[in-house]
């Protein structure tokens, strides 16, 4: 025999190795098709989780609107006063009426004191102002 001839065992021994090869490759493939199919499952959860989620919260009823808070009467008594006459009141009033109802001297300068006083409250939401100069309190 010489160097270049190849002996039947030489021959046989490359199918061998082909398939050790091939198993190898073939068990890569295996691992990679295992790890792709668990990464698919993943995201198919994730997906359901998402239509599960989204669901919900398409059935959840709207929230109520916010509830203002409710207006703060100023300190000074004068307000304090002014109240207790619109909450014994039955009828809108002008600042002349709330003056007599208080037992303020009715002078120009005390019923324009109140004229500002009902304006205020009725800024702050705490009178309403049915028309000009006229002030009750808010109907619920």
């Amino acid at each position: 025999m010489t160097g270049g001839e190849l002996t039947l065992g030489a021959v046989l021994a490359r199918p061998e190795e082909w398939e050790r090869e091939i198993a190898v490759q073939a068990e890569a493939a295996r691992e990679k098709i295992a790890e792709l199919t668990a990464l698919l499952d993943g995201f198919d959860t994730s997906a359901e989780e998402i239509r599960i989620t989204r669901k919900t919260l398409l059935e959840l009823p709207d929230p109520p609107p916010p509830v203002p808070p409710a207006a703060k009467l100023p300190d000074h008594p004068a307000y304090q006063q002014i109240m207790t006459v619109f909450t014994a009141a039955d009828t809108p009033l002008r600042a002349r009426a709330v003056c007599e109802a208080m037992d303020v001297e009715i002078a120009p300068n005390n019923i324009n004191n109140v004229r500002l006083k009902l304006k205020r409250l009725a800024e702050r939401g705490i009178l309403a102002e049915t028309e000009q100069g006229l002030s009750t309190l808010p109907r619920p």
